[in-house]
């Protein structure tokens, strides 16, 4: 661990929360997403122009992050860590959409089909298991998402709105709101199972 002593103060307070979240601890998720949620935004916004895309790659990049966190080490700073996940994510996005004759509805046609029952508004064994902790574990990570990824959540998993409601409740296409919501609820299973909560 002599590495230590070569990170900034901020890379060690980032260790420390790293370390944390390791164990399960659901605040140092929420902290670490709060560091760094804006500048991987912006990053990722600069990257692909779209506002909407670089919420969800952030989202994306984040859900990668906490899964992985165990193959992270004090090699290089977390934030290196995290901004190298966010960026290959955000090129194999850029090469997807390049590859698509429509870029945008052909990447969520293919996304809606490969998800598990996705077209359907029965929940999956991810949004049971959300379904079941009622977020209650997942309030502070809740909170650092961005405003309409958080509506999403809570009309989905606290008020239990069907796909179509939130749709018409949003004044979103159908399509972008399985997208989103499949993002949002890979990032938040991830942090459930790596909480403990299986």
């Amino acid at each position: 661990m002599e590495i230590i002593h070569e990170l900034s103060d901020k890379a060690k307070g980032d260790l420390l929360l790293v370390e944390e979240a390791k164990k399960g601890n659901e605040k140092a998720f929420a902290s670490l997403m709060n560091r760094y949620r804006d500048s991987i935004y912006y990053m990722l916004l600069k990257m692909v122009n779209n506002t909407s895309d670089a919420e969800d790659l952030t989202i994306e990049a984040f859900g990668k992050a906490f899964r992985n966190i165990d193959s992270y080490t004090p090699k290089f700073a977390f934030s290196t860590w995290l901004f190298k996940i966010a960026t290959n994510n955000c090129v194999d996005f850029i090469r997807k959409k390049q590859l698509s004759p429509t870029p945008f509805d052909h990447l969520q046609d293919n996304l809606e089909n490969v998800t598990v029952n996705i077209q359907s508004d029965l929940p999956d064994p991810e949004e049971s298991l959300i379904n079941h902790q009622k977020i209650a574990a997942l309030k502070d990570i809740v909170n650092q998402l961005k405003p309409r990824y958080k509506s999403l959540i809570e009309l989905r998993y606290y008020k239990e709105y069907s796909y179509e409601e939130i749709s018409s409740e949003l004044n979103l296409p159908i399509g972008t709101v399985k997208a989103q919501l499949f993002r949002a609820k890979t990032l938040l299973y991830n942090i459930l199972i790596k909480t403990g909560h299986r």
